[in-house]
């Protein structure tokens, strides 16, 4: 059976047995769906897996002094956790549902995409990070939490029984709250108004998931040299590649970026010939004398400059004590901030300081996902692990979430106004923090086939979440002699129409008349606001073909 016959003739849903509306009384005032209350509980503590008991009298499961309260707010239901005595692992908790739900999901990811998202079957052992949609040929419902919680949280739909666990882990053990309250999660849910598609309903949902956006004052596009230069870069090249691509985005109000990727700072002696690797985020190579004249050299030219940095290196010089522990990801020979540690976040955050004193107006900031947990986002949806087990932070009174949310409040609060772009960051993290996050991984200068996988699925499938959660960035346009022209072409023009932040990386090679022509015409489109691109035929691809862009239907051939 093709999808779109199995779509069509889907039919059981989660939300008729699960969601149940909240009526505020008053006419004027929308309809607000709410989950139910959980049917079971389960924690693992002290890496014991125990059940939890019901109270009476009022929503709450208790094992011990270990007690989960849950309570109906306006719009969502909110889980408030106390667990004084033990190290505290996970919360799981379960929803019967009297048919097995036969309806198709939509996944997300825990930061970045991976060509992994698509609407399909539900899989009895599939994590589901932050939130899914469902979809059973006549209405689409939407399960979730709100973006900045305080746990990892992951949805899975079992034999009759849907589940969500919150990670609460601080490293690869058992967070100690202590005499605190977390307050860990809140639970939203939707369900999709008569004659909405399901593209609306998953607008309407993010939404609801982020109360507030930090989105930048006009759209952002602009050049990278990543994808021709892959850290081999320098002052000299940096400029060429500036000026050739300014001209084409002359006569725009709204400036273009020019993006300075890896490669501008000192290597680390273990690792001398990465360029994504450096003892420290603030000292330029012999290849780049001055960053500050650097970034008003690409003023000069019409544009603004933009710098990448990978925050949470640690330098050979550093102490054990301000190190993460080593595990499997995560090596002697590239260490590891704590961001657990006051003195951490003062060095990451004076990173920031300085990019905005150099005079850069965007910070890409990379790796702080994998850097943290040794793993990237689709390794950690096997079993449910963000990381190994058996390691700590430094502060194991915080959860992951709590230190990585505060890792992202500090580099916002020392940033300003400049604007940040968030790569390999959390998407439910980032969400209302940073104007900008990348939302799939790398596409590519040297192979088509890995940016119709990287770019156009996540493209596809977390427009959703522009301009809503961030302006998000499918990622850039690798224009090299080595991808065919005709494949990048469409690529360029379908992020330009799409609303979403658009970026090239342009090989002067791979240059000529008829590129300076569609690069110029997509400059212009990226400048403007434009209605978010919407996949028409995503839930029969994972590669759509076919997109309502600036309301009109365009047709791309990814093949």
């Amino acid at each position: 059976m093709n999808r779109r016959n199995f779509i069509r003739t889907t039919g059981a849903a989660l939300a008729s047995a699960l969601i149940s509306d909240k009526f505020t009384g008053s006419v004027n005032e929308p309809v607000t769906q709410l989950i139910n209350m959980p049917d079971e509980a389960s924690a693992i503590i002290n890496n014991q897996s125990v059940i939890l008991q019901k109270s009476k009298g009022e929503e709450s499961w208790i094992y011990k002094d270990l007690i989960v309260s849950l309570k109906n707010t306006e719009n969502s239901v909110a889980i408030g956790i106390k667990a004084p005595k033990v190290k505290l692992s996970s919360i799981s908790l379960h929803w019967k549902t009297p048919v097995k739900s036969t309806s198709s999901v939509l996944n997300d990811q825990w930061e970045r995409t991976y060509g992994d998202v698509s609407w399909h079957k539900a899989r009895e052992s599939e994590i589901l990070p932050w939130y899914f949609l469902e979809y059973n040929a006549k209405n689409t419902n939407g399960f979730g939490v709100k973006t900045g919680a305080k746990s990892f949280c992951f949805w899975m739909i079992g034999n009759e029984k849907l589940s969500l666990t919150l990670d609460l882990r601080s490293g690869g053990d058992g967070v100690q709250l202590n005499d605190r309250q977390l307050n860990a999660a809140e639970i939203v849910t939707i369900r999709s108004d008569i004659n909405e598609t399901p593209f609306q309903t998953a607008r309407k949902f993010a939404k609801k998931m982020c109360n507030e956006s930090h989105l930048p004052k006009l759209p952002v596009y602009g050049i990278n040299d990543w994808y021709f230069t892959y850290g081999n870069n320098s002052e000299k090249l940096i400029l060429e590649h500036t000026d050739l691509m300014s001209p084409m985005a002359r006569d725009i109000t709204n400036r273009p970026f020019s993006v300075i990727d890896a490669g501008w700072f000192q290597t680390s002696p273990s690792l001398p010939d990465d360029s994504s690797w450096g003892d420290n985020m603030n000292t330029p190579n012999k290849k780049f004398p001055d960053m500050g004249k650097l970034a008003g050299k690409i003023k000069e030219t019409g544009m603004r400059p933009g710098i990448w940095v990978r925050p949470l290196c640690g330098s050979h010089k550093d102490p054990a004590s301000l190190i993460l522990p080593l595990i499997k990801g995560r090596g002697k020979n590239n260490p590891i901030l704590d961001p657990s540690i006051p003195e951490n976040l003062e060095r990451i955050k004076s990173y920031f300081e300085l990019y905005k004193a150099w005079g850069y107006e965007l910070v890409k900031f990379d790796y702080t996902s994998f850097d943290i947990f040794g793993k990237w986002g689709f390794e950690m949806l096997k079993n449910g692990a963000l990381s190994q087990s058996n390691w700590i932070m430094n502060d194991n009174s915080k959860t992951n979430a709590e230190i990585v949310l505060n890792l992202y409040e500090n580099i916002r609060e020392a940033a300003g106004e400049t604007y940040i772009i968030g790569c390999n960051t959390f998407s439910h993290l980032s969400a209302g923090l940073f104007e900008l996050n990348r939302i799939g991984d790398d596409t590519s200068g040297n192979e088509w086939a890995r940016t119709r996988k990287m770019g156009v699925n996540t493209l596809g499938f977390r427009t959703i979440q522009h301009d809503i959660f961030y302006a998000a960035d499918g990622d850039c346009v690798g224009l090299t002699t080595k991808v065919p022209w005709e494949k990048n072409k469409q690529w360029m023009e379908l992020v330009a129409k799409s609303g979403t932040p658009l970026f090239i990386s342009a090989q002067p090679e791979a240059i000529g008349p008829e590129q300076k022509t569609a690069i110029k015409e997509c400059f212009n489109l990226a400048s403007q606001n434009l209605p978010v691109g919407e996949p028409l035929d995503w839930m029969e691809t994972a590669y759509p073909k076919k997109w309502k862009l600036n309301n009109k239907i365009e047709i791309f051939n990814w093949d």
